[in-house]
């Protein structure tokens, strides 16, 4: 057995670090498969759309069957669709035809490098006057892939990028994935209010 068909076999029985390994594996392939398609993208758009895929890989990988395609096929078309639904939330996609319409002037470079961190939002500030036991239960119900920079951001409060020299990876990166952590992390604290 090769080493990424026990990759998969171990996300697909639920092991985390494991699916980390996989993002290891094939974020650089999804990149350049997006960027190919793509490529009026800028890499803020691009590195979102490859954590939102990662994402659903993640919550799907029980119904990724082996014996019907690769997994870096699999993970293509999740990423495939998740590109057109985001272009399609922002009006750049036409949903009959599938053209993608891209405006130059919002996606020209990487203007996002040079933008400052992003002031708290309200739910920071609520993560950090809750009790520690509540964030920590926040952050530890994310994914492998935000766990750790949703804490260094939201507990540790440090720097985008303070955290990106840290972990060795890319600014852009850091503010999607923080980005997406926030927006997990809001919808379940939404949740354990409604159980309340």
């Amino acid at each position: 057995m090769k080493p990424i068909d026990e990759q998969v076999r171990r996300a697909i029985a639920g092991d985390g670090t494991a699916f980390t390994a996989l993002w290891d594996t094939y974020i650089v392939q999804l990149r350049a498969y997006i960027k190919g398609w793509l490529k009026q993208l800028d890499d803020f758009h691009v590195d979102d759309i490859c954590s939102r895929s990662f994402e659903k890989a993640f919550r799907q990988i029980g119904s990724y069957d082996p014996a019907k395609s690769q997994f870096f096929t699999w993970l293509k078309s999740i990423a495939h669709n998740t590109a057109l639904d985001l272009l399609e939330q922002e009006g750049r996609v036409h949903p009959h035809n599938q053209t993608v319409y891209l405006d130059d002037e919002v996606f020209s470079g990487s203007v996002s490098d040079s933008l400052p961190d992003e002031e708290d939002s309200p739910l920071d500030s609520i993560i950090r006057t809750e009790n520690t036991e509540a964030t920590e239960r926040y952050i530890e119900a994310l994914p492998d892939l935000y766990r750790e920079i949703a804490r260094k951001r939201l507990v540790d409060g440090m720097q985008y990028k303070e955290i990106a020299e840290e972990m060795g990876i890319e600014l852009n990166t850091v503010r999607t994935r923080i980005r997406r952590a926030r927006q997990i992390i809001d919808r379940l604290s939404k949740e354990s209010e409604n159980d309340v």
